[in-house]
């Protein structure tokens, strides 16, 4: 019999998303339509934004959100190295300059004390008027600081420059405090629906806010500057063919197949965040007390989208590396989150001055975390194969 394989994800999907899917075939609409609306209503709704764009990512939605706030060539944005590299890389798109503060100490979130010092060291030298936005990103659901953030942005913003604070929220899905939902404690927030993701449409993402003015703005680039979609034009009382270009838009929106599955699973969302802290608390649990490991930061509305397992390089006689890949050996699917951004080769070329020494916090997290398999329809026997085999590992390259 052939030894049980954790992968390290799966996407939970049943008859329900195929039937969505097949009827939209069959309706002869694919592109952005009545689906894609219907969806961003209940997106919307769910979450108690006041508006919900559909697009086919959260890097796109990024993009989308950046421009509408203002950044462009000589402006600043201010966001994490911790994270996947599509933040950062969405203001370079954009052609301002990124600007990296450090993780807290024991989180894997932004450090509002670094976003502070860098804040700071700009108003100093007469540049805060040229942030344009701070960008915090919800690691692995676990929500950042979004009070002490907010209160930044407001302290150093000026008459003439608002500074706004643009949530990274594609880990955060459905992350919910006393104050509101993850993608609401800002401006704008960006949700990913990737395969990968707490619920997926394969590609696709979602931005919220309640800002009018910005909506409208990342409404029409969305799709190419027009100031009609093609569902207004087709189906509408005016004419297809009268609409204007208001803007050098993007292509950015989210068609009807994937929104259909986007609507089922969002149906099913509570569902999956119970299977998931149902899976997570199992693994505190095993691994609570352990000489090795350093659980996972939990706070309040923790998503729980990725189980980050720090290790304790002093007490073990092995690299992270070689424990993750003697993981890999016995079937457990793994991932690293994340290689910090400054370790590329590109970015290193564009930034020189950061380095790993300037992010301490960022550089131990990225050289002692392992991410572990977390979905929701993994079974009791794969959660414990999982537990078994890092403890198995562990403790064979322990300390004596």
């Amino acid at each position: 019999m052939e030894k049980l394989k954790v992968p390290f994800f799966k996407p939970s999907f049943s008859q329900e998303e195929k039937d969505a899917v097949l009827e939209v075939i069959d309706s002869g609409w694919l592109t952005t339509g009545k689906v894609t609306h219907r969806f961003e209503e209940e997106f919307a709704a769910y979450t108690g934004s006041k508006y919900a764009l559909a697009v086919n990512s959260n890097t796109s939605g990024m993009i989308l959100a950046m421009e509408a706030c203002g950044v462009k060539q000589g402006r600043y944005v201010i966001t994490t190295p911790y994270t996947f590299v599509s933040t950062a890389a969405s203001a370079v798109h954009l052609n301002a300059d990124v600007l990296f503060a450090d993780t807290e100490e024991d989180s894997y979130s932004i450090s509002p004390s670094s976003i502070k010092k860098i804040l700071e060291t700009l108003k100093n030298e007469g540049r805060v008027n040229k942030v344009s936005a701070i960008v915090p990103v919800h690691i692995a659901g676990n929500l950042c600081d979004m009070k002490s953030i907010r209160a930044l942005a407001e302290e150093y913003s000026t008459p003439d420059n608002k500074i706004y604070v643009i949530e990274d929220c594609a880990h955060s899905f459905p992350s919910r405090t006393k104050d509101g939902f993850a993608g609401t404690l800002g401006d704008a927030g960006i949700f990913s629906f990737y395969a990968t993701k707490t619920m997926t449409t394969g590609e696709g993402g979602m931005i919220t806010t309640s800002d009018s003015t910005l909506e409208a703005r990342m409404k029409c680039m969305r799709l190419h500057g027009m100031n009609r979609d093609a569902w207004d034009r087709y189906t509408g009382e005016k004419a297809s063919w009268e609409y204007d270009i208001i803007a050098p838009g993007f292509k950015s929106n989210l068609p009807d197949i994937l929104s259909a599955i986007g609507r089922v699973q969002l149906k099913k969302a509570e569902e999956f965040d119970k299977k998931r802290k149902a899976i997570a608390f199992r693994y505190n649990e095993a691994f609570k007390n352990i000489p090795f490991i350093t659980l996972p930061p939990d706070g309040e509305g923790n998503a729980w989208h990725l189980y980050l397992l720090q290790l304790k390089p002093e007490q073990l006689t092995c690299s992270r590396n070689e424990f993750a890949k003697e993981l890999q050996e016995k079937g457990i699917g793994i991932s690293m989150h994340f290689i910090t951004i400054y370790n590329f080769s590109w970015w290193k070329e564009k930034y020189p001055e950061y380095t790993p020494e300037t992010f301490p916090n960022a550089e131990k997290h990225y050289q002692n975390t392992i991410s572990l398999p977390l979905w929701p329809d993994m079974t009791e026997e794969m959660a414990e194969k999982v537990i078994n085999t890092v403890l198995e590992t562990g403790r064979k390259y322990s300390v004596r």
